[in-house]
Order: C-alpha cells, then structure tokens, then sequence
C-alpha cells in the first residue's frame, strides 16, 4: 500500500487494504490510525470525492463505501475516487468526536475556529482534490433525530441543487455553520451533505450506496434548473443553542431548562406559534440562542416564556436536526430553523 504523510494528521494511499471490505466502523483505526486519504482508479480520470465519518457515531457514510468498494472488487470503477476516512478516533469510540476534538465538520477552510493541525489537514485534503480536478464532493452524514432523508447545498448553483435532488427532493441551503466541508468544496466543484437518517439502519445504508452508484456513472451534472415540482427547497435561516450555562434535561429533574421529550418528532414539520418547547426555572430568562445566518441575535424573534414559565415559540417555524441526545445538543446545536424558497431563485 502506497502510503505518504503529508501533515501530523493526514496520511494518503493509493491502494485498497484487504481488510477495509470488511471491517467495522469501530475497527478502522487498525487499519488507518489517522485521518486518511484514500484514492482509487477508475475508467474516467477526475475523482469523485466522498467524506465520511466525519462525525465518528455516523457509521451509514462509511457502510455504504464499503458496500461500494465491494460492488466493484472485480471490476473498474466508473469514475475514479478519493475517500476521506475522517474521524477514525472518534470511529472507535462510538462518539461524534472525542472531548479533546474540534468538531471535524467545522474545521474546514472558511472556519472561524482557531487554526491548528486540524485546520491544515482539511486545507491539504482540499489544495490535493484541487491537483486531482475533482468532479464532485459528497460528505455523507447521519442525524441523531427523527429527520427524512434530505440533502443539503451551500450554493443555489443548478448544478449544485440538482447533485442534492438526485438523493432527495428535499434539499436544504445553508451557509452557517461556517467551516464544513461541504461549504469547503462548494469552491471547486458541486458539493452536497446528505443526511441519512440515523444509524444503524439498513436503508440509510442503501440509499446512500444507490446514490454514490449513480453519481459514479455521471458524465456530467445538469446545468438545468429543478423543477420545482420535483424539489423541496429549504433555507436554514438560524441555528438554535443552549448555552453552558443553562443546565437542561428531557427527563424530571431540577434543571434551568426542562425540554418535553417528544421534540425529534417536530422535525420538517411547520410548528405553529404557542407551541411548548419546555419550562424554564427562572421566568425572566429565554434558555435558548438563536443565531442568524448573519451571525444576529434573534432569539426574541422566535421563543418566548409565557406566564406559566413555559418557553413557547412567538411564530410558526419549521425545525431540522431536532435531537433528544443530549451530548450531541452540547457538542452541536438543539436544532436548526428553515424557511422554504422558490427554486427559481
């Protein structure tokens, strides 16, 4: 196996290890015990890029590349590729990333996160697909939460939207968080995130392998707008946090903030204003921060706390990524809030 380091983190192969087929999600740092690079042959030159794990409990990026890689054993690949086994530390933990980690998917160029070995290794992975002309960048991703299959665009480029509907016809445009990958490479090449479900689930698995599949046969992506009756358009238009200093639980307990325990199933749902999102201890206080994609404080805009001490929405709102896994809340965001837009745009 052809191997080079090309930074503390970052290793590059041009081989396939026999195990790789095989292996768990779990067991990958046996074979790649740092982040990894891998690229591969195929019967047209320009790569397709694929990410996964980079959030290392999101396992269906991972089991669908090895279900591709064992589609084509015997035969070539369509288009060559270059996979980046991401997290692999994380992988073996069965966490989104370890304590001492930066999110993996905010470490990008373009993150407002400190520059550090992470933040080269993700230039380097980026200036090498930039030499190796890439044709498109899929990052592969699970939700902890009860969300559809959807994708995700960082352009309201054509090409991009079309990438995203040949997954789902639900499509979401988003510019913050800032740092992700996808953003990363919306630079060079149509980009898309796709969001699978949770893990764990067979069909995640082989949705996202009938799609890489079908992006390898693409000889080139529509420049052709969507139609719109074949699309779904959302706009992530604010991200939701509990701060650090707010201490929170789904279950009875004395806490600041007391969430109900059904709110995954709001997910992609329009929620009307009045709707209970929890209750809070101290009554003069919102529990919870709503940032704009501008980077404004909007939370007055959106939550409220009513005379009865319950944190209510003000308007109708539709939310992704609801989770009820409190790590995930602490370590990301309890959830995003989208607008839909006409696909004309």
């Amino acid at each position: 196996m052809g191997v080079m380091l090309t930074s503390p983190l970052l290793r590059q192969v041009d081989t396939l290890p026999e195990r790789l087929t095989s292996i768990k999600p779990d067991e990958l740092h046996t074979i790649f015990p740092q982040p990894t690079l891998m690229h591969l042959p195929g019967r047209i030159e320009q790569p397709l890029f694929i990410s996964v794990l980079q959030h290392g409990n999101e396992s269906t990026g991972f089991l669908a590349v090895q279900a591709l890689l064992n589609k084509y054993m015997e035969r070539d690949l369509p288009r060559s590729i270059s996979i980046f086994f991401s997290n692999v530390l994380a992988a073996k933990e069965g966490l989104r990333r370890l304590d001492h980690q930066p999110d993996y998917n905010r470490i990008w160029p373009g993150t407002e996160a400190p520059a550090g070995p992470e933040t080269i290794m993700t230039q380097q992975v980026v200036d090498e697909m930039v030499r190796r002309r890439v044709f498109a960048s899929i990052d592969i991703h699970n939700n902890t939460g009860l969300n559809p299959h959807y994708g995700c665009v960082n352009r309201l480029d054509p090409r991009y939207l079309q990438l995203a509907n040949i997954f789902s016809r639900l499509v979401v445009y988003f510019i913050r968080p800032k740092g992700v990958q996808s953003a990363a490479f919306a630079q060079l090449c149509p980009a898309v995130t796709l969001e699978c479900g949770k893990p764990g689930q067979a069909h995640g698995v082989e949705h996202a392998l009938e799609y890489l599949d079908t992006c390898l046969h693409l000889i080139t992506i529509s420049e052709q707008p969507a139609a719109s009756r074949n699309i779904d358009l959302f706009h992530t238009v604010a991200q939701v946090t509990i701060p650090d200093s707010v201490s929170f639980s789904f279950e009875e307990k004395p806490v600041d903030f007391r969430l109900v325990n059904d709110l995954d199933y709001m997910n992609f749902t329009e929620i009307p204003a009045e709707t209970v999102i929890g209750s809070v201890r101290d009554h003069s206080k919102i529990p919870l921060l709503a940032c704009h994609e501008t980077g404004d404080d909007v939370t007055s805009d959106y939550f409220e706390v009513n005379d009865d001490g319950e944190l209510v929405l003000k308007k109708n709102i539709m939310p992704s990524m609801l989770t009820l896994d409190e790590r995930v809340i602490r370590q990301d965001c309890l959830c995003y809030i989208m607008e839909r837009i006409d696909v004309s745009l």
